[in-house]
């Protein structure tokens, strides 16, 4: 195609002897900026530097995502909740296992977890997954806990998970056993 665009340059004139022509770039119409062509100095890279429709600035992408509310107010506790309930319980239950951790929401660190994957509990329980094994579980990281001086957290079940069965046999070991729980259903 290009070739095709020189020919018909050459057969028009546009390269006679003692005529001065202008450097031609041959332009994509349905393309980056419409087409449009800048006749700005190379960039390091051999790529032409873009500006703005105003042609202000190089054209350059916003790599933060911005928010769509840029006036939104965030209120006091969603700005404070992190320091003021510092502990989440995170409780995992699967058909095989059950574990449950501790974690410091501000350095994502966990201070105390328990499963019935590991030896020590494994040799001890007839089953890794009933309710037993879940109070088990409780208990464990209750003490662990408090070994860590950690006494509060808060615990959101997921959004597929209801606060019943073996995941309240849980929570419920944990208040048993000393741990402050707060829970927040939607």
């Amino acid at each position: 195609m290009f070739k095709h665009l020189v020919n018909n340059l050459w057969n028009k004139g546009a390269f006679e002897a003692g005529k001065r022509c202008r450097p031609f770039s041959y332009i994509f119409t349905s393309g980056f900026h419409g087409g449009q062509v800048l006749f700005a100095p190379r960039s390091f890279f051999g790529v032409e530097d873009f500006v703005d429709d105003d042609n202000s600035r190089p054209y350059t992408y916003q790599k933060e995502k911005k928010s769509k509310n840029p006036h939104k107010h965030i209120s006091f506790k969603n700005r404070t909740i992190a320091y003021m309930e510092p502990f989440t319980l995170d409780v995992f239950i699967s058909k095989r296992f059950v574990s449950a951790s501790l974690t410091h929401r501000v350095t994502s660190k966990q201070v105390a977890v328990a499963g019935t994957n590991s030896k020590d509990i494994k040799a001890v329980l007839k089953s890794r997954s009933d309710i037993p094994a879940c109070l088990a579980i409780g208990q464990i990281l209750a003490d662990r806990a408090r070994e860590a001086d950690v006494y509060t957290a808060s615990y959101t079940p997921r959004e597929r998970d209801k606060f019943e069965g073996k995941i309240r046999a849980v929570v419920q070991s944990l208040i048993d056993n000393g741990i402050d729980v707060k829970v927040y259903l939607n």
